[in-house]
């Protein structure tokens, strides 16, 4: 009988452990280009974050994405994630 291990990964915004399929991966690909990869897919440094409406709040009101990619990151890339999110509900 095998157990097969869950991955878990921790959100950035509530720093909470959660499974990998039910959060959200941020990318930042080789070309520096940000965005939400829904596939989990892509190459590239990841983040997750929570799939919450706090969570993606949180995560521009205190410009999490500069600290995890340790580079400034665009407001505009912050209002994309966030009209992608919202626009997916």
């Amino acid at each position: 009988m095998s157990t097969k291990k869950i991955p878990l990964r921790m959100c950035i915004a509530c720093r909470e452990l959660k499974e990998k399929r039910a959060m959200l991966r941020v990318v930042k690909d080789t070309d520096g280009k940000i965005f939400i990869d829904f596939s989990s897919k892509a190459s590239g440094r990841g983040a997750y974050i929570c799939d919450n409406p706090e969570c993606i709040k949180k995560l521009k009101k205190q410009r999490l994405l500069n600290k995890v990619f340790s580079c400034a990151v665009d407001d505009g890339v912050y209002s994309q994630i966030e009209e992608e999110y919202f626009g997916s509900k």
